[in-house]
């Protein structure tokens, strides 16, 4: 947290908010899914059970009235601390792959998911392209790639007055 939001100092409310994803004052399911990054795709690998194992154990120790939502007074009065489920200090990059349960979470997009937790963490502004050897390097420019391919199609079938491949058969003629 303090790292990859560039505060030394934050306090539960603060930390609160900060992942009050809709600003609606509490956390539901799904933000606390997305806290801990398991609705993205660099989670996919994560089962049901886990997930699902994740959020009970959020809302057994931050619901205190058990109405399905956590909210910010009841996240600010307890004295939990949010279970890193095997993040951490030690699960990222080059950790045993075993203990490495879940992904890092995830705020926003992938840009800047893969600023603030690859880039800013191994690189500098004085990286060269050809220094971006790491394999998320190499996996996020792969992404960007696979984009500008699917701009690209898109973009010479948008050009085109009929596309064929769009008509179902049954209406082809077919010689």
């Amino acid at each position: 947290m303090i790292e990859e939001h560039h505060i030394s100092t934050f306090d539960a409310a603060s930390f609160f908010s900060l992942h009050d994803f809709d600003s609606s004052g509490a956390w539901t399911p799904d933000e606390v899914r997305r806290l801990y990054g398991l609705d993205d795709e660099s989670s996919k690998e994560v089962g049901r059970e886990k997930r699902e194992e994740v959020t009970r154990e959020v809302y057994r120790l931050f619901d205190a009235d058990h109405n399905g939502l956590i909210e910010r007074d009841e996240f600010v009065r307890s004295e939990e601390v949010m279970p890193d489920f095997g993040v951490g200090p030690g699960h990222g990059v080059g950790a045993n792959p075993v203990d490495k349960q879940l992904g890092p979470g995830h705020h926003g997009d992938d840009e800047y998911e893969y600023e603030i937790h690859h880039f800013e963490k191994y690189h500098d502004e004085n990286t060269r392209e050809e220094d971006l050897t790491h394999p998320e390097d190499i996996a996020h420019f792969r992404k960007h790639d696979l984009e500008a391919d699917a701009e690209e199609r898109q973009e010479q079938l948008d050009r085109m007055p009929i596309v064929e491949q769009n008509i179902p058969q049954k209406f082809r003629r077919n010689p």
